[in-house]
């Protein structure tokens, strides 16, 4: 603990220095002031890790969030002076500057301030009805960021707060425990008469400001009418806390109370409602369960769940917001998805409006120590994706060849018994995995890091049944290994083994983390190899294997634990899918279940923050399962981009919901939330579409090839390796251009070219069809073709008169399927853009632009304009340049199968890859796209 309390007051100290000249020298002379008003913390002090921790803090900066609002009936009213005498807030931000970085805690109060100063004052009278959505990178903070909220919240005069949190008790218990910390300051428990202070109750513990509490922090203690009926309503003093499960049964008693203990009035129609007290509703994972898409939840045994049934809690949720006369409802997300789905509805009598964010939708902006999926995956290019920290580890041998056999196959059913011929019964990756977890604990514990929890995270399965053995073979993996170091029988090969993996492995991971990423791993220093054998083996006994099966005991051992870290090796199923969060997760091993929603949000959870330790971890995970993580990290990306430039240009979140209802690239992820739907409708307007997933079959790949020179024989003569100027420079192509060509040559072209089934964003008979339908809206009537050539690649004689040079693309070939990374980039999507286009459409970029590390280290702005604001100046037109919502661009690019990388067929005809930019459009017009929906859930299952 005496490291805590001297990184918190050297903390203070250094705020009244210059950021530029705080050095680990002027750290350790602040350090020994602390000691000089308390010698007693010596004891125990690691100074080191204390100097560490400090300058990790200080070199910290935090991205701006960007807004999209919408004011109209909204009354501004936080100022400065009404932050006064905030007590809650006060003591929360005392509480955190314990725990992270001052200038964190500065992001966290600005964003807060934000987001509270959107909703309405609560001591506004007359009715008012706010709805906002709060978007967070996955795992970075987003639990911290609404507690701040509804401290906040509580001190501006908030009576009613009502947390929904998650669908199982463990989440919605370990949700209580951190409110209980940052917000309540006591332990919630059945019995109120033994108050223990926890969190900000050390810091201010003034009686008179405790805030009451209705549900507590045990498995059992969600919401109950006996409980409620005994305390009497009276929140005018103090503010009340709920923290609810989305469970229909639960919301429905709730609803009940509010209405026949709450109420003070009726409504024209004889509905009992709240007039005197302003309610919160703060809607965590507001994308799961509470959106109403008519999907349906099913459980482990395929049974569908009648308590969860998402159109009842997205029902029950609007019920109780609609009985107060005034109320604030925020959703948090770090997948907003399916909230930009939900439709604009009229106005029923008993649920009010939809959960549609209609006052605002707030980006939050992560610190530069966040670790997300651009961090680990990098970020899609044209050269592939950008380095990312070299940390996964791809698994190949869980399955036979064919996805079926093995010892997990994809589509094992419950009861299945997982098979190999290896004497733990593993597969070698997951041995591996131990390992790589057991070396990560003890460098942690070696770096002074002992006290704080280490969890590996294993989900291969989501039926209990296949759970349980797998939990046996990991136990017995650990408990063999533990005998053999411990007792040294027997434990040369497992030794050599472990060293084996710290040479191979760890040591050139930390030199690579280190030169290529030292703003995550700045003090990634190993120690030698005899000191962590000597550490896993007096450590390898203290890590406890446990299958996580929903109790609210797996969610609390965390907190109760006290000195020294646990050390967790969690079996999980789909009750670890959201929210519950796994202290220190270093390892991660994740397999495709037949839920692949679940599992790529479970991935998700990977994320966050790792001071002192990055290096150390590992994500043990199938090549498909990165892809599928990189393309929903794309898209969410692509949004965030067009997101930028609606708070530019004022937009609200009507227009950005209108924007991306029918965006093709989340096509994946909307289809899993709207199991129901038969068919989506879509538009091309505003989006690139190009294609990434193609075929590597030899009959098809000579169709496209045919099919693409049949349209550059009907051109004519064109531009030869065309120059642009941009700005102060010039931009070259290699290969030839034509403009004013007329649509149809392009639908023909579609229709004659056939793309891969697996090109979800990419449907050519789909494509065609959707530039007929705009052309009777007299807009994509008038396209520019460009066949882009690299400078280095073999010639290839496209047709009599135009050879051209084939692009060389890393790509990955399995049966009948040949993918590539990014092939557009936004350099080519503005080839038609004359120098005045091109520099307005880059300061429409750099005026959208905010800083934010999870997308880019980056602190300065962009030197090229963005696809989206490429695609808005051509449609709409902006800063004085007309738009043009009738020119599309098709850019068509010849790839060298011989140059793809892995095992290819050399004789195979050239790969004909294209893509099409396409103008944003205020014509509303959509295609429909229809889906075998019993194919997609075989396929890719059902989403919770």
């Amino acid at each position: 603990m005496s490291n805590e309390k001297v990184v918190k007051f050297a903390q203070e100290l250094l705020m009244e220095e210059e950021r530029s000249a705080i050095s680990p020298g002027l750290i350790s002379t602040k350090i020994d002031q602390v000691l000089m008003f308390k010698p007693a913390w010596k004891e125990g002090l690691d100074r080191d890790a204390a100097i560490n921790e400090l300058v990790r803090r200080f070199s910290i900066w935090v991205g701006a969030d960007s807004t999209i609002q919408n004011d109209e009936g909204h009354k501004a009213w936080l100022n400065a002076g009404r932050k006064g005498d905030w007590r809650y807030w006060q003591r929360y931000r005392e509480y955190l500057e314990g725990k992270m970085s001052v200038v964190a805690v500065e992001g966290l109060d600005r964003s807060t301030d934000t987001i509270l100063g959107m909703l309405e004052d609560p001591a506004r009278d007359g009715p008012w009805d706010r709805r906002g959505l709060v978007v967070g990178h996955v795992q970075s903070g987003k639990t911290g960021n609404y507690t701040g909220l509804v401290c906040k919240a509580a001190d501006a005069g908030y009576k009613i707060i009502i947390v929904l949190a998650g669908l199982h008790n463990n989440l919605r218990s370990q949700t209580q425990m951190r409110l209980d910390e940052g917000f309540l300051g006591y332990e919630t428990r059945p019995i109120a008469d033994d108050i223990r202070e926890i969190g900000v109750g050390l810091i201010d513990r003034d009686p008179s400001i405790r805030p009451n509490y209705v549900t507590n922090r045990t498995n059992n203690g969600d919401f109950s009418t006996a409980r409620a009926n005994t305390l009497g309503i009276t929140p005018e003093q103090r503010p009340w806390l709920f923290v609810i499960k989305k469970n229909k049964t639960v919301l429905e008693r709730l609803l009940g109370w509010i209405r026949h203990h709450v109420a003070d009035g009726q409504d024209e129609n004889g509905r009992r409602i709240v007039q005197r007290l302003p309610l919160l509703l703060i809607d965590d994972e507001a994308d799961h369960a509470s959106v109403d898409t008519g999907e349906q939840v099913f459980g482990e045994d395929g049974a569908p769940d009648e308590e969860h049934q998402p159109t009842a809690i997205n029902g029950l949720t609007r019920k109780i917001l609609h009985t107060f006369t005034r109320s604030a409802y925020v959703g948090y997300t770090a997948t907003p998805f399916a909230n930009i789905f939900i439709h604009e509805r009229g106005q029923t009598k008993e649920e009010g409006p939809d959960l549609f964010p209609s006052a605002f939708i707030v980006n939050l902006a992560a610190p530069s120590s966040y670790v997300g999926p651009a961090q680990i995956f990098g970020l899609q290019s044209t050269s592939g994706r950008t380095a990312g920290l070299p940390l996964f580890r791809p698994v190949a041998d869980h399955t036979g060849g064919d996805g079926k056999g093995g010892w997990m196959p994809h589509t094992h059913k419950n009861g299945y018994v997982p098979l190999t011929d290896r004497e733990s019964g593993l597969p070698l990756t997951l041995e591996q995995a131990i390992d790589s977890f057991l070396i990560a604990c003890a460098v942690r514990d070696l770096r002074g890091q002992g006290d704080a929890h280490s969890s590996m995270l294993v989900h291969v399965t989501r039926f209990t049944s296949v759970q349980k053995y797998v939990h046996e073979k990991v136990e017995n993996y650990v408990s063999g290994l533990k005998q053999r170091l411990v007792r040294r029988i027997g434990h040369e090969s497992s030794v050599a083994r472990l060293e084996q993996l710290w040479l191979t492995d760890f040591v050139p991971t930390s030199v690579t983390a280190q030169s290529e990423f030292p703003v995550f791993a700045d003090d990634a220093s190993l120690p030698e190899w005899s000191e962590v054998l000597e550490m896993v083996t007096q450590i390898i006994t203290d890590v406890d294997v446990r299958m996580i099966n929903g109790t609210a005991k797996d969610a609390l051992d965390y907190a109760d634990q006290q000195g020294q870290g646990l050390k967790v090796i969690a079996i999980g199923g789909d009750k670890l899918s959201r929210g519950l969060t796994l202290e220190g997760l270093c390892t991660s091993y994740f397999l495709r279940t037949s839920k692949m929603y679940d599992t790529l949000m479970q991935m998700g959870r990977w994320f966050g923050y790792r001071p002192g330790y990055i290096d150390l971890c590992r994500l043990y995970t199938t090549d498909e399962l990165a892809d599928w993580f990189g393309h929903i990290a794309d898209a969410a990306e692509e949004l965030r981009e067009e997101f930028d430039l609606m708070a530019a240009a004022g937009s609200t979140p009507r227009d950005y919901g209108l924007k991306v209802q029918s965006h093709p690239v989340l096509l994946v992820t909307s289809r899993l939330k709207m199991r129901s739907a038969r068919s989506l409708m879509l538009s091309f307007s505003g989006q690139v579409s190009e294609t990434v997933s193609l075929f590597s079959e030899k009959g098809v790949l000579q169709r496209n090839l045919d099919a693409t020179a049949s349209l550059v024989r009907q051109l004519g003569t064109g531009e030869n390796d065309p120059i642009r100027q941009r700005g102060d420079s010039t931009q070259r192509w290699k290969g030839r251009l034509w403009n004013n060509v007329p649509a149809v040559q392009v639908i023909d072209f579609l229709n004659a070219y056939r793309t891969h089934p697996d090109a979800y964003k990419v449907n050519s008979v789909l494509l065609a069809e959707f530039i007929t339908r705009m052309n009777i809206e007299r807009e994509l009537t008038n396209w520019t073709i460009a066949v882009v050539g690299s400078g280095r690649g073999k010639s290839f004689n496209l047709t009599e008169d135009l050879e051209i040079q084939m692009l060389t693309r890393a790509a990955e070939v399995s049966a009948g399927k040949y993918s590539i990374g990014r092939l557009l980039s936004p350099r080519d999507e503005a080839i038609d853009l004359t120098d005045e286009e091109w520099l307005a459409a880059l300061d429409t970029t750099r005026k959208g632009w905010k800083p934010d590390p999870a997308r880019s280290k980056s602190t300065e702005g962009p030197d090229e304009p963005s696809g989206p604001s490429i695609r808005k100046l051509r449609g709409e037109g902006i800063s004085g340049q007309a738009g043009h919502p009738e020119r599309g661009l098709l850019l068509l690019y010849v790839l060298d199968p011989a140059e793809a990388g892995g095992h290819i067929d050399p004789l195979l005809p050239p790969v004909v890859a294209f893509g099409i930019s396409f103008p944003s459009s205020h014509s509303g017009t959509k295609v429909e796209y229809k889906v075998n929906n019993i194919a997609w859930t075989q396929e890719y299952g059902g989403a919770d």
